[in-house]
């Protein structure tokens, strides 16, 4: 099983087109009122997604007419739009009807290896160029002490082929990083923009859906979920064996129909300190203990124009470190996510291996500071959340008087 790396050092942080129309708002549940993150906005092969504060804002060539708003466990919303629009979109929750539940008599372990085997039919067959924005943070606490996003191109093999000879490259990237002394100790996730490529476990079976790994696994039928108002099959993995290396707790959406592969959802398994840690930690600097707290990973898959592609990521690490003569430890969130906002199948060419971002790579030393408030023009991009806004400004002001 591959591994997520989280690298912790002491450190002294869309699609490209010429775009014209901007359709931006807030998305919101219908009947709670409650701002709704990672929902997914698209118009054809164009999409982004809404960030914690349900915010989001969709740069086009053209009027679509029409936008699609979709979200796990709610009824897909078509909205009629224009360019300019300021939309507040309300959406209700789906609820599964006993007639519309479907028995599985079958081993659900059964349903995976099947959903496993139309892999090559449900997904890509031709090599494809996705056009994606990435972002990865670091907390010290609840203040943003890293922050660094950039537009990425991704290329990607036909999936009966392995990862081996799909590659990144950072298009435009920017960061910052906290001037403050006590917050010298700094983290990045290990791969950076690579996650695209390594964490599409549809694609990357060498990371869970594998034989030897499915083993450890015992495997129920959870309660249906719908995604794009399909009715998807849930099916939950929980540990059975002890393995050298941490194994995740996890939930398996498998289209009831094409029985694709359309969100997986995985916790890695803290039962064992020593192995989680094996897990998720490289490096450290002397001096300092490591307690992780949780590694949570989401891959979304997105169906368009009859192929399921990746559309949407996200890791989440939080950890303790304590240092020797302070009296408390100091805990540490990091998260890094990717959406793809664009793909294309029509005269790809691979990317060069010299042109590429390596999973050895920090992202930290690839891009630069970044002070332009127009720096992203007509990419798609990730809205900052409000507090993630605030906390940028916040280490501009800083980086300037510096």
């Amino acid at each position: 099983m591959k591994r997520l790396w989280l690298l912790i050092l002491l450190i002294a942080p869309l699609a490209m087109y010429a775009q014209q129309v901007v359709i931006g708002g807030n998305v919101v549940d219908d009947k709670t009122g409650d701002p709704l993150g990672q929902v997914s906005i698209s118009a054809g092969r164009i999409s982004v997604v809404t960030n914690e504060d349900g915010d989001f804002s969709l740069k086009l060539a053209e009027d679509p007419g029409v936008i699609i708003v979709s979200h796990l466990g709610y009824k897909t919303k078509r909205v009629k739009v224009k360019n300019g629009d300021d939309l507040k979109v309300r959406l209700q929750p789906t609820t599964i009807h006993l007639r519309e539940v479907v028995v599985m008599n079958e081993d659900p372990r059964e349903l995976v290896d099947i959903a496993i085997s139309k892999i090559p039919d449900n997904y890509s067959k031709v090599p494809e160029l996705l056009k994606g924005f990435y972002r990865e943070t670091a907390m010290k606490r609840k203040h943003y002490i890293y922050v660094a996003e950039g537009v990425e191109d991704m290329y990607k093999t036909p999936y009966n082929r392995s990862i081996g000879r799909d590659r990144v490259a950072i298009v435009k990237g920017r960061r910052l990083l906290s001037q403050k002394q006590g917050d010298t100790l700094g983290v990045k996730v290990m791969g950076g923009p690579v996650q695209a490529v390594v964490m599409d476990l549809v694609k990357n079976r060498d990371f869970l859906l594998n034989k030897e790994d499915l083993d450890a696994y015992k495997f129920t039928m959870g309660i249906p979920e719908y995604i794009n108002d399909r009715l998807q099959y849930v099916v939950q993995m929980e540990p059975c064996e002890s393995m050298p290396y941490a194994l995740y707790h996890g939930k398996l959406y498998i289209d009831s129909e094409r029985l694709a592969f359309t969100r997986i959802e995985l916790n890695l398994d803290m039962a064992d300190k020593d192995k989680a840690t094996r897990t998720m930690l490289v490096k450290k600097p002397l001096g300092v203990k490591f307690k992780p707290r949780e590694l949570s990973s989401v891959v979304d898959y997105r169906y368009e124009d009859g192929v399921t592609r990746i559309s949407y990521l996200r890791n989440t690490f939080r950890f303790n470190c304590d240092w020797k003569k302070r009296l408390f430890a100091t805990s540490f969130t990091a998260t890094c996510e990717m959406v793809v906002t664009d793909s294309s199948s029509d005269d790809v060419q691979p990317i060069a291996s010299r042109s590429s971002f390596d999973s050895r790579d920090a992202y930290y030393d690839k891009v630069e500071y970044f002070l332009d408030p127009d720096y992203w023009r007509s990419y798609n991009i990730i809205e900052p959340s409000e507090s993630l806004d605030k906390a940028i400004r916040k280490l501009v002001s800083k980086y300037r008087r510096n």
